[in-house]
């Protein structure tokens, strides 16, 4: 009896090693995980970003990352994911850019392609179908890409907020490495891009205030409140961010995922009012309120940086919490027409020419079960 004591333990010990060693080389050996920091890097941190700190990045405030509390204000009683695949439309973007263009596509989720100073800029692109380090795993998407990625025309730029799975997209950036001019990332992220052979000379990391300029667009990498991570454990080594894009015409601001804190009057503060900002809404929950906003949240964000439009991202293609997937647009729209605060709600895909902006205000999400 002893023996076979002995013999059962023993195959649990192995099968248990045998389980360890297949984690520890697939987070180490799997592309898609991206890379990993060093104590050099560390040293780089330290000397740019007040918020690094024994080799992890930290938000201003000391906030809990999950926190109690149940979800009693779900407004929608429609499901996590519509019943039928939201049909996106085709973007209308501008072929011959003159200085003064303004346009914002919509891909879905936090995916952007902005036409601004000249220039074709993607803000977190996310092409593939799951958002997870393995194909057809994770949150699937339920709409339709309004564009494949060989469409695509000439980007200048591409900007990453930050490494989480449904913002930084592995086989897209392999897709992009050596179509696009230039990658934007908060510090750490470049690691990610290095290991999949994104070229070290068309990277650029930012800590939060510091700036760039590609022709006369100022982009300035400004605070979140939120967090970082590919895999189990390296949690923080890597920055989060939102971003300013300025000219002598426009300036608008991009949230990245963010939960809502003091963040947003600082950057006011520094930068002034903004044409338009593009807020993180959805993907909220009670149990991490204070790394994502409530749609009540991400409208007083906008009142915080004195916008004169808001429009809510972060939503229409990807569930990745318990929300109704029309219930962060509903009370976005619902909050800021009682604060007096115009909106913009783009169908994905449709293409948002800056001057014509009062096109864009269909709730077309209300159409769709």
């Amino acid at each position: 009896m002893k023996r076979k004591i002995l013999k059962v333990l023993k195959i649990i010990i192995i099968v248990i090693l045998v389980i360890i060693l297949i984690v520890y080389l697939f987070l180490h050996l799997w592309p898609s995980i991206g890379g990993r920091t060093n104590k050099s890097d560390w040293k780089l941190y330290e000397s740019r970003a007040t918020n690094f700190e024994n080799g992890r990045f930290k938000n201003e405030h000391d906030v809990e990352f999950m926190t109690e509390g149940e979800n009693t204000d779900f407004v929608s009683s429609k499901d996590k994911t519509p019943e039928e695949i939201i049909e996106s439309v085709s973007p209308s973007l501008i072929e011959n850019l003159q200085d003064t263009d303004l346009t914002i596509t919509w891909l879905g989720h936090s995916s952007l392609l902005i036409q601004m100073s000249k220039l074709n800029i993607l803000i977190d692109p996310v092409f593939s179908d799951y958002t997870s380090p393995v194909k057809y795993f994770g949150p699937k998407r339920f709409s339709t890409l309004p564009i494949e990625l060989k469409n695509l025309p000439k980007i200048d730029a591409v900007l990453i907020t930050h490494d989480h799975y449904d913002h930084l997209d592995y086989e897209t950036i392999k897709y992009l490495s050596d179509k696009v001019d230039k990658f934007i990332v908060p510090l750490g992220v470049e690691k990610h891009l290095i290991r999949w052979k994104v070229s070290k000379e068309k990277i650029e990391s930012l800590a939060w205030w510091e700036e760039t300029k590609i022709n006369d667009l100022l982009i300035g990498c400004t605070p979140a409140q939120h967090f970082s991570g590919r895999g189990l454990f390296n949690r923080n080594e890597t920055l989060w961010a939102s971003y300013v894009l300025k000219n002598d015409t426009y300036q608008i601001f991009e949230s990245g995922d963010t939960g809502y804190n003091t963040h947003f009057n600082k950057i006011f503060e520094k930068y002034g009012a903004f044409d338009l900002a593009l807020l993180e809404n959805g993907q909220y929950d009670a149990a991490w309120s204070n790394i994502h906003m409530k749609p009540e949240q991400s409208v007083q964000a906008g009142i915080d940086l004195h916008a004169s439009l808001l429009m809510p991202i972060h939503w229409g293609t990807f569930s990745i919490s318990r929300h109704g997937w029309d219930d962060s647009p509903e009370r976005f729209t619902s909050y800021a027409e009682k604060q007096n605060v115009e909106t913009l709600t783009p169908k994905i895909g449709q293409t948002i020419n800056y001057e014509d902006y009062t096109n864009y205000k269909e709730k077309w999400w209300q159409n769709i079960k």
